[in-house]
């Protein structure tokens, strides 16, 4: 059996990591051998997180990046870069609160600056921070991007339709950034998640519902469940392991793709 972590002697940037996804990506990255970059908007949550890695024999370095900021995020990517000499991983967990995209809101009763936010901000910054991470990768010959989108992204609930449009040209973005960068080494791979029962928008969302139709948070969430196949509510540890495989090299031959893990709640 072979003991060494797969992501051992990598290096990975993950932005928006003071988030629930992005930390839980980052310290299992860190669980996986890897050398972990740390970038968001709160440098205390950060540090938070970094001291979590460090604590358990890891190793994570911070640093305060705006993604929507094209040029921040390229200035930072070199700086890593000039650091490490090469960057292995990226991920861009970078998102607004689902309050200000107008979740759980029908269709017809969305205002068009909520159903243009997903767009304007999650979609811009997978945009920058893929291409200023794919610019470097393709000098390399090597390198993982990796996005993440949920199960919206094939209509299945209502109530979803800014962060579902959001989501689905994410999924195009993976397909098309991969079939240009994917000849210089460079795989491209978006995780499509169910909804993580303990991240912050599905607890935003839950508390949302549960005020419209009168039950409980606890009686909504558990209705989470209940959607897909296997009946059980999905984690941002479950996000975080799928990312690991992704990004590992028993993955290598995953590029252009979208690894379906909303447990059957989202079909192709």
């Amino acid at each position: 059996m072979n003991s060494i972590p797969v992501l051992s002697g990598k290096h990975a940037v993950v932005f928006g990591a003071a988030g629930t996804i992005g930390a839980a990506v980052a310290r299992e990255f860190a669980v996986a051998g890897a050398e972990v970059y740390l970038s968001g908007r709160t440098k205390s949550n950060m540090e938070a997180v970094a001291k979590q890695i460090t604590a358990n024999g890891g190793r994570a370095h911070t640093a305060v990046v705006d993604t929507l900021d094209d040029a921040a995020v390229n200035q930072y990517i070199s700086s890593v870069v000039h650091e490490t000499g090469k960057i292995d991983i990226i991920l861009d967990a970078a998102g607004p609160l689902a309050k200000e995209y107008g979740n759980t809101k029908m269709a017809v009763d969305l205002l068009i600056e909520e159903f243009m936010v997903p767009l304007e901000t999650i979609v811009r910054s997978r945009f920058i921070t893929a291409r200023a991470a794919a610019r470097q990768m393709i000098k390399q010959h090597a390198g993982v991007i990796i996005l993440v989108t949920g199960s919206p992204a094939r209509p299945h609930v209502p109530g979803a339709t800014a962060i579902g449009a959001a989501f689905s040209a994410m999924e195009n973005l993976t397909q098309n950034l991969a079939f240009e960068v994917s000849p210089f080494g460079v795989r491209v791979v978006c995780v499509r998640t169910l909804a993580n029962v303990d991240s912050r928008s599905i607890q935003d969302t839950m508390g949302f519902l549960a005020g419209q139709f009168n039950i409980t948070k606890d009686q909504a969430m558990a209705q989470i469940a209940q959607s897909n196949f296997l009946k059980v509510p999905a984690t941002v540890q479950d996000t975080a392991n799928a990312a690991v495989l992704v990004a590992s090299d028993r993955a290598r031959m995953m590029t252009g793709t979208v690894v379906n893990a909303t447990a059957g709640a989202a079909l192709d």
